[in-house]
């Protein structure tokens, strides 16, 4: 019986891609990485039967890279810093190939949503008879329950807090604005943008400086799970605690928990509750 086909690894920051590199290898598949340079940990080489780095504006480096080893199925998974694509001397820091051009520019030109932006990749890869699937086929044990799922349950008068945040969190992922609101006492605190659910939760502890309000986050409408799966994880709920938060709410069934059990026994511990909802 001839070896299964090779299966490629798109990876930026984070956990998540080691979790899918584990996921694939258990199930029995050569791993072909690709590390966004200044975003993926060399660490993975560890756990890649072939390991090259990539960069983000360089998208026909990509294709030739998985053209070499037959890869004609991927995953794209891991944190990328989107603010850069609009930093001062962004050209010289980071020049696109002539194919990334063409999609920033003519493309993505009157759209550069994070959906848009993600689609077009995947529909370029595409074309190149490169597919892209859900990370989450590798980590399904790593997805988010309904219902309470740690010790620690929701303080006394944030249930009011999860019912009306979840209700404009699903707005705001409706308008593609946001998928990440914090919420105290029925007042909207901050909302998600461009500068990502952290970034959010630093920002929303300066303005609150009251202990006891709740972070709601949920997935886009149609949320396709090939990319861009929400995802929360030991990290978050550090920060979460050091901006005074003490219930987080997310979409079951839709949201990584990175290293689930670790993650809910710190949330436990920092005096957390973790409530995953269903759209």
């Amino acid at each position: 019986m001839p070896a299964p086909q090779p299966v490629g690894l798109i990876a930026g920051q984070g956990r998540m891609p080691f979790l899918v590199a584990e996921g694939m290898r258990r199930a029995g598949r050569q791993v072909v990485v690709l590390g966004l340079r200044g975003y993926a940990d060399p660490a993975l080489k560890d756990l890649a039967d072939e390991f090259r780095w990539i960069r983000l504006t360089r998208l026909s480096g990509w294709i030739r890279r998985f053209r070499k080893f037959s890869v004609s199925r991927a995953v794209m998974i891991g944190g990328v810093k989107k603010r850069n694509m609009y930093m001062p001397l962004r050209l010289l820091l980071m020049p696109p190939d002539l194919r990334t051009m063409r999609i920033w520019y003519h493309r993505l030109r009157r759209d550069k949503r994070d959906n848009s932006v993600l689609q077009t990749v995947a529909d370029e890869l595409s074309s190149e008879g490169i597919e892209l699937v859900s990370s989450v086929e590798y980590c399904t044990e790593h997805l988010a329950d309904e219902g309470l799922m740690t010790r620690t349950r929701v303080p006394s008068g944030s249930e009011a807090d999860v019912e009306f945040g979840w209700r404009i969190a699903r707005a705001s992922a409706d308008l593609d604005i946001g998928q990440a609101i914090a919420v105290k006492e029925r007042d909207i605190i901050a909302v998600e943008a461009v500068e990502g659910t952290d970034a959010m939760i630093r920002r929303a502890g300066r303005v609150c400086r009251v202990r006891g309000w709740t972070l709601i986050k949920v997935a886009r409408p149609n949320q396709d799970m090939r990319f861009d799966v929400p995802t929360v994880g030991p990290d978050t709920m550090r920060r979460l605690n050091d901006a005074r938060c003490t219930c987080l709410v997310v979409e079951a069934s839709k949201t990584i928990i990175v290293d689930k059990p670790e993650t809910l026994a710190l949330a436990d511990k920092l005096g957390i509750a973790v409530v995953g909802k269903l759209a």
